[in-house]
């Protein structure tokens, strides 16, 4: 997929794909650790010829702007990138779409645009900002599964991850690398040379040194702690689909409970036999569900 080099107001440049007519309405795909635009691969495709289908490579990761320091990562920052993107872009509304990480930032875009600049939301194995902050306090499988965090955090990897790449500190957290077989040849080898990049490497880890996100050790109480408060997150109003992959190894089905009280309009598609990387390990049933949930709520747009 071609792409453009967009420069934001803040100075960020974005290498971004702009597909579809210019004046269909637009979607916006974001991608997550340790991916790329090419995560939408099989959507920008399914969807190209109806949407403008935006898709950067996010702040940090292969062509685009790197800043030094986790200081340039904090979500508000990614969540800025977005909105200054569409500006850049001279499009005034869209509906946000993100998986991972990228889901973690369109739950943000989501969240401050709904009244104005965002109409719809699709969100992939990516948990809510509510309940995922619980979760990790109160259910051991999460904990557990998000242990990752604590060794990405740690700058003490940071030689390793420069010497040997990203897939070195893959290896180290999870005892192999998150690959599927599933994946292309081709874009295996494409993923491997964006890993071996190490400013990359480590601009993709300050996303999760940035972020406020607690994730407890295993040996902490499993309770809310004596004053615990949720993030001061509004309802989410605008029409939105949930795509889970029940068997993501990273985030459990347990991220759905719940979710339905903080978004009166939601719908959930749960994608059984398939791991986290959903949107191209199951695209069939991604690109269905994006086609009713669309069709859907097309006056929304």
């Amino acid at each position: 997929m071609q792409q453009v080099r967009v420069k934001l107001a803040s100075g960020i440049e974005l290498d971004v794909v702009d597909a579809g007519p210019r004046d269909a309405p637009a979607l916006i795909f974001l991608h997550g650790f340790p991916e790329s635009h090419r995560t939408w691969r099989h959507q920008i495709a399914h969807l190209s010829g109806r949407f403008r289908c935006i898709a950067p490579d996010q702040r940090g990761y292969r062509g685009s702007s790197k800043p030094e320091g986790a200081e340039n990562y904090t979500p508000d920052k990614l969540i800025g990138d977005i909105f200054q993107l569409a500006d850049a872009l001279g499009v005034g509304t869209f509906t946000i779409l993100g998986h991972d990480w990228g889901g973690a930032i369109a739950w943000g875009v989501a969240l401050l645009g709904q009244k104005n600049r965002v109409t719809r939301a699709v969100i992939a194995n990516a948990p809510h900002p509510v309940i995922f902050p619980r979760l990790l306090w109160t259910s051991p499988q999460q904990r557990e599964s998000s242990q990752y965090f604590r060794t990405f955090r740690d700058t003490a990897n940071d030689e390793m991850v420069r010497q040997f790449g990203l897939g070195a500190m893959l290896l180290k957290a999870f005892g192999e690398r998150p690959e599927s077989p599933m994946m292309e040849p081709e874009e295996r080898e494409a993923l491997m040379q964006d890993w071996a990049d190490p400013d990359a490497a480590i601009a993709m880890l300050n996303w999760y040194r940035a972020s406020p996100m607690s994730v407890p050790p295993m040996d902490a109480p499993f309770a809310l702690p004596e004053g615990y408060k949720d993030a001061p997150v509004p309802p989410l109003a605008i029409p939105t689909l949930v795509i889970w992959a029940m068997d993501d190894f990273a985030l459990p089905p347990v991220n759905l409970e719940g979710m339905d009280a903080l978004i009166p309009d939601l719908t959930i598609e749960k994608v059984s036999g398939c791991g986290h990387f959903v949107p191209w390990e199951a695209p069939d049933a991604v690109n269905a569900a994006l086609d009713a949930f669309l069709s859907r709520t097309a006056g929304d747009a």
